[in-house]
Order: structure tokens, then sequence, then C-alpha cells
């Protein structure tokens, strides 16, 4: 099981390939290639890799799925027997990222590019196989 633990946005997460996560916003397009490239710690099938404070030659690529709201959270202030009450509301601009990859100096180690699926074959060649 390979994963990272990278920085974005000022908070650490624990990504892994072909999971997605919700980070603050990004000023990019939905589908848009993105590539975090603070990655703390890499954990590569018990092969850790730790960061001083970040690992050298290690990226973390994914794609924009989408831009979202968080959950709406109330912020409400008093003070007893002065009358006083404010109540207000805040819900965080957040962006949804798909967890294509992660590298290691340009090479996948794992993700979708790092171990290619076998090709699906087609009708005609599984009839073939089977006589």
């Amino acid at each position: 099981m390979t994963y990272a633990i990278v920085e974005a946005g000022g908070k650490q997460l624990r990504v892994e390939p072909g999971r997605f996560y919700d980070i603050d916003r990004l000023a990019l397009e939905v589908d848009a290639p993105v590539t975090l490239e603070r990655v703390l710690f890499v954990n590569n099938d018990g092969e850790a890799l730790v960061g001083q404070p970040v690992v050298e030659g290690a990226t973390v690529v994914g794609s924009v799925v989408s831009h979202l709201r968080g959950r709406k959270v109330i912020v409400y202030k008093m003070q007893p027997k002065k009358k006083t009450r404010k109540k207000q509301g805040h819900r965080q601009e957040l962006t949804r990222v798909m967890i294509n990859s992660i590298e290691m100096n340009g090479k996948a180690i794992a993700g979708e590019t790092a171990a290619p699926a076998a090709a699906p074959q087609s009708a005609a060649a599984e009839a073939e196989a089977e006589s």
C-alpha cells in the first residue's frame, strides 16, 4: 500500500492514488491537472521516505473534479447580562481533487501510470483463446 502525506492549503493530508480529497479552493478549472509538490512523507510498500521538511523529487499528481462549499459552521458570540448577541455563519470554499499517482523523480511509484492493467481483449480474441 503506497500513500503520501502532503501539505495543501496549510493543512496536511494523507493521500492515496484513486481517491479524492477536499482541499482549500484552488484557482484551477474543472478537469485541470494539479501537482502537489509539498510532499512530507512517502510510504512505498513499507519503504518510508521522510522529508527534511519535504521529500526531494516527490510529487503527487491529480486532477480537479469539482468546486464546492463545505458544511456551514455557526459562530455565536454572546455577552451574558448585556443583551449582546452575534450569530454568524461560514462555509469554506473547497476544491475536490482526485489523486492519480505518486511520483518519485518523474517516475510513478503508485497510481494509474505505475501499474498498467492488462489490455481488455476483444470478443473475437477471447473466442480464439478458448478454442
